[in-house]
């Protein structure tokens, strides 16, 4: 690896890890994830901290736990007084570029402070549908209440992901002498399913397996999964469109593929080194469900598919490691040769990248929700997604707090008004069955429940890096003015 390498990070939004051939689906087309796997090392046990976006992306760029930092919901981003990724690099002396735009990450004016340039080449002509209503969308209420659109026509307007991905073409065409960092996020896959030719039609649905079953029972299962159910009428949806979308979901993630593809097309992998990852997941039919849920936790929604290569690194590599996506900041910066401006609690990879039977975490931590007196703190909002924002302001425990914890077997998840739950993702990778409250399970609840106060413990705050005298002094008004006497007559 050279002393400073240069670096691309290219990060879709809402990509399930198992919708991608490297790990582990021999459905989807991708060539050039897999690709950029078979060059670098591949993590199949990377957790997400959060997730929902703005949340999971303020703890990646920040090394910073969710609750350590307040960045619980999606209109409070990364403010300028906290360190982030992006900014340390600049600040070392990396050019920092932004291609494209991405509303959920930072605060006003954290933008500029962290990146040498940002925005498009060319602007782009089509933005993503908002403000319809479920008489507008095409297939009515059912397609709306599980954002599919199907199929666009391909009119040659420019959307956000191609002019992004055109903007980071025309600046890799002549990248400037000093070390930099081209950061790419994009859209796809996240809803609505919508993709043109020759994405849409790439899968043949009928051979595409059914989404996992919801469990026999509802007992056990967070309380959310049957009001979502029951609130966007879910029942609706037959087994033929649910591999409808699933189809669209694999054509956008076809799509994005290709998107990478042109990027890395244009990257020196001896130099540069090119960092892949999402947010979070997505539940495309899975227990039911579509989307995601600020406590939803399930692999599908919180496994993420981190691939790390280039640079001279080893290739070919798959670790098993617990990763958390905190993990970033610290791999990043150590390869730069930066020493990190505050505490955070990531850990960097460098040692797995080198070795992956290297052991990393005992455990990865995932965590969102809110207590019902931040209620009013809910986001609002617009269709297609009132009915979530909804459900969560008419039933606030149905988002209360909750916190996972997972090791290379099991996974325990606490919930503030609700009853804890377990899962065997040895037997049970889906994590349909409680196993919560079982006296043959009893120790290794117990465990997981000691490892997950434990962390709180210990992530619950910092200490600030600056430090204050004990007794400053502090500066006294001028006495007043004693008043004049007067003599008596």
């Amino acid at each position: 690896m050279r002393e400073r390498p240069n670096f691309v990070v290219f990060v879709p939004d809402q990509l399930r890890a198992d919708a991608i051939g490297a790990f582990g689906n021999p459905h989807v087309r991708t060539p050039n994830i897999d690709a950029l796997a078979a060059r670098g090392t591949r993590f199949t046990n990377a957790y997400a901290q959060n997730p929902i976006c703005a949340p999971s992306r303020a703890s990646i760029m920040t090394g910073l736990y969710p609750h350590t930092t307040g960045h619980r919901t999606q209109t409070h981003l990364v403010k300028p007084w906290e360190p982030n990724l992006l900014r340390i690099l600049k600040e070392s002396g990396y050019h920092v570029t932004w291609a494209g735009m991405r509303g959920d990450l930072f605060a006003p004016g954290v933008t500029e402070l962290s990146v040498n340039e940002h925005g498009f080449a060319a602007l782009p002509t089509v933005h993503p549908h908002a403000g319809n209503t479920p008489e507008e969308w095409p297939g009515g209420d059912v397609w709306a209440r599980i954002f599919y659109r199907g199929q666009v026509p391909d009119d040659g307007r420019t959307d956000l992901d191609e002019a992004t991905i055109r903007t980071a073409e025309q600046w890799l065409s002549s990248p400037p002498d000093t070390p930099w960092v081209l950061f790419v996020p994009i859209l796809a896959p996240h809803p609505p399913f919508e993709v043109a030719e020759p994405w849409f039609s790439m899968y043949d649905r009928e051979t595409l397996p059914a989404p996992l079953e919801p469990a026999e029972t509802t007992a056990g299962e967070p309380a959310y999964m049957e009001a979502i159910r029951k609130r966007y009428g879910l029942d609706r949806v037959t087994p033929e469109l649910w591999q409808e979308v699933v189809a669209t979901y694999y054509g956008m993630v076809s799509r994005m593929d290709d998107h990478l593809g042109r990027v890395m097309a244009q990257v020196d992998d001896a130099d540069t080194v090119t960092l892949f990852f999402t947010d979070h997941g997505e539940y495309l039919g899975d227990h039911g469900l579509v989307e995601k849920w600020p406590t939803s936790f399930h692999p599908c929604i919180t496994r993420n598919p981190l691939i790390i290569s280039g640079g001279g690194l080893p290739a070919g590599q798959e670790s098993s490691a617990m990763v958390e996506l905190v993990d970033i900041l610290p791999t990043v910066l150590e390869m730069a040769d930066i020493s990190a401006p505050h505490r955070h609690f990531g850990r960097s990879l460098l040692p797995v990248l080198k070795d992956p039977g290297t052991e990393h975490r005992a455990f990865a931590f995932t965590e969102g929700g809110f207590t019902t007196a931040e209620r009013h703190q809910l986001e609002p909002g617009r269709f297609p997604y009132d009915l979530r924002t909804q459900l969560a302001s008419d039933e606030p425990t149905l988002v209360g707090k909750a916190y996972a914890v997972r090791d290379q077997e099991w996974t325990y998840v606490w919930r503030l008004y609700e009853s804890p739950e377990l899962y065997d993702r040895v037997d049970d990778p889906g994590e349909r069955r409680n196993l919560a409250g079982l006296p043959a399970h009893r120790e290794v609840e117990q465990r997981m429940h000691q490892a997950l106060f434990t962390w709180l413990v210990e992530t619950t705050d910092t200490i600030p890096s600056a430090t204050d005298p004990r007794l400053p002094g502090v500066e006294l008004p001028a006495p007043a003015p004693a008043p004049a006497r007067t003599e008596p007559r």
